[in-house]
């Protein structure tokens, strides 16, 4: 359903749009006189992240492609500036990614670790980039412009594949306001996670969800959080994609003692509908989610439920996290129209038991109510999916902070064989290890 207004000019997004630019345009003219000033250097810290990832999909039953797995090393190096001295503080962050194919083969592509060409699938032996961000500070507030990795309830930049997936645009930040945490930003390019193009932003659609073709050049977004006590802290925040769709979110995070441990209540509430032009055509969602989780002594159980109401499944951006109380899962994001998901997770840190730096995790989701496409299996659909993780990070000896985490996932579900998410074990493996230059 079109909104009648969506088309006006002239609205407070579009005068958010000219600020922000404005803004680009100064930070960028001040990077050259920085790299001399008192402060950039003093406060400026690296990093190097070496991560060996191991990716594999094997598919059930029958389907086009039998797995998608490859084998790949990635280095992440990132330098952030401290700012100059004054009223005004003048910034530069910049960001080194290469990623490099250890195995992999046109049968075996997808897996999100390598680029391939779109052809014959081929996989590319290296890829790389270099991402630059300017940034002003003034007291509490600061502006950004450059390459981007959002992390809000509206966006959240994808970092789990090799590389992580980037955005380019402007971003301003500003904890001025006692208890607030206001954000605003406007992007119009995206990086994905196996890429190095920067390309227009598009909207996920699994399952044919949405028209997948459709490209904007404009994501806007504005919002916040407000911390209402010690324990509770209060979101909202509000979004557009051009042309797509636009969102609301409102939600909360209450986490307070009870008993001998603590229960912590994420509650997220997205309400989503088409935008403009509506390029991928209709969206109308409401997406209800709440996760509670009670921790004592190491142990962590959570109860979630997530329901879907509207006439389409709830829209994010391709290839970002959807920030919905089902994210983590592997293998889905049981995100499909009118679905209802409850799940159960276990978490338990082993440090209780004398051993640091070890942790484990279980959970089971099950969603049920699916409607899909007749050519998908139609209405009453199901899926389930089982996760298992492992991880541990050394704590000391010559490989003190290498980190293993291994990651397995059994998904099933009942849609028809045309349905792009099919029956699947999965398993990842990444070790990583970052080290501080300076």
């Amino acid at each position: 359903m079109m909104s009648t207004h969506n088309n006006k000019k002239g609205t407070g997004m579009n005068r958010l749009h000219n600020t922000l630019a404005l803004g680009t345009f100064f930070t960028l003219s001040a990077l050259s006189p920085i790299l001399q000033a008192q402060g950039f250097f003093e406060d400026s810290k690296a990093s190097v992240t070496a991560r060996n990832y191991y990716f594999d999909r094997d598919y059930k039953g029958t389907s086009a492609q039998s797995a998608t797995r490859e084998w790949a090393q990635g280095f992440i190096l990132r330098f952030s500036s401290g700012y100059t001295e004054g009223p005004v503080g003048f910034g530069l962050d910049a960001q080194g990614l290469l990623g490099l194919k250890l195995d992999s083969s046109p049968d075996r592509t997808g897996t999100g670790l390598l680029p391939f060409d779109s052809t014959d699938r081929e996989p590319r032996d290296d890829y790389s980039e270099l991402g630059l961000t300017g940034k002003v500070k003034v007291s509490k507030t600061e502006l950004q412009g450059g390459t981007l990795m959002p992390i809000l309830p509206i966006l959240f930049a994808s970092p789990t594949r090799l590389l992580p997936q980037t955005f380019r645009g402007v971003n301003l930040k500003s904890q001025d306001l006692d208890g607030f945490t206001l954000s605003a930003g406007r992007l119009d390019r995206m990086n994905q996670r196996d890429s190095t193009n920067q390309q227009k932003i598009s909207i996920a659609a699994p399952n044919r969800r949405f028209n997948g073709a459709a490209q904007s050049d404009a994501f806007t977004y504005l919002g916040g959080d407000y911390q209402w006590s010690e324990p509770l802290t209060l979101k909202y925040y509000h979004a557009e994609l051009e042309d797509i769709y636009k969102q609301d979110f409102v939600g909360f995070v209450d986490n307070r003692a009870l008993g001998g441990g603590r229960l912590k209540t994420d509650v997220r509430y997205h309400i989503s509908r088409e935008d403009g032009a509506a390029r991928a055509g209709e969206v109308d969602n409401r997406t209800f989610g709440i996760m509670s989780t009670y921790s004592q002594a190491g142990h962590s159980l959570g109860l979630g439920w997530m329901q879907l109401n509207g006439d389409t499944s709830m829209p994010y951006i391709a290839g970002s996290e959807p920030m919905v109380v089902s994210e983590g899962a592997l293998s889905s994001e049981f995100l499909n129209p009118k679905q209802r998901t409850w799940q159960v997770r276990y978490d338990y840190d082993f440090a209780t038991v004398g051993m640091p730096g070890l942790k484990g995790m279980l959970r089971y989701l099950d969603g049920s109510h699916i409607e899909l496409p007749a050519a998908l299996g139609g209405a009453d659909r199901s899926e389930s999916e089982k996760d298992i993780e492992l991880s541990y990070v050394v704590q000391s000896g010559p490989l003190k902070n290498v980190a293993v985490r291994l990651r397995h996932a059994w998904y099933r579900n009942d849609f028809a064989s045309a349905a792009s998410f099919r029956d699947d074990n999965e398993l990842r493996v990444n070790i990583d290890y970052t080290l501080a230059l300076f």
